[in-house]
């Protein structure tokens, strides 16, 4: 066993190197490229033709189910 010298010394290492793993992973210049690349790959923008391609595609369902009332 060793002195308090060397039990301080590691408490100090425990505590202090989870704290600075946090500040050195939580800083938003070494991740902010990384997420705006990722948020456009999985939300891309938004084209003229997509959008009217979705308002034919709403068109055409209500289309179908006013067909399908009328049946009924």
């Amino acid at each position: 066993m060793g002195n308090w010298k060397l039990e301080v010394g590691r408490m100090a290492m425990y505590m202090s190197f989870p704290v600075m793993l946090f500040h050195f992973f939580n800083q938003p210049t070494y991740f902010e490229e990384w997420v705006t690349n990722t948020k456009r790959q999985i939300f891309p923008p938004e084209s003229k033709t997509d959008r009217e391609d979705i308002q034919q595609l709403i068109a055409d369902m209500r289309k179908k189910q006013m067909q399908a009332f009328e049946k009924e």
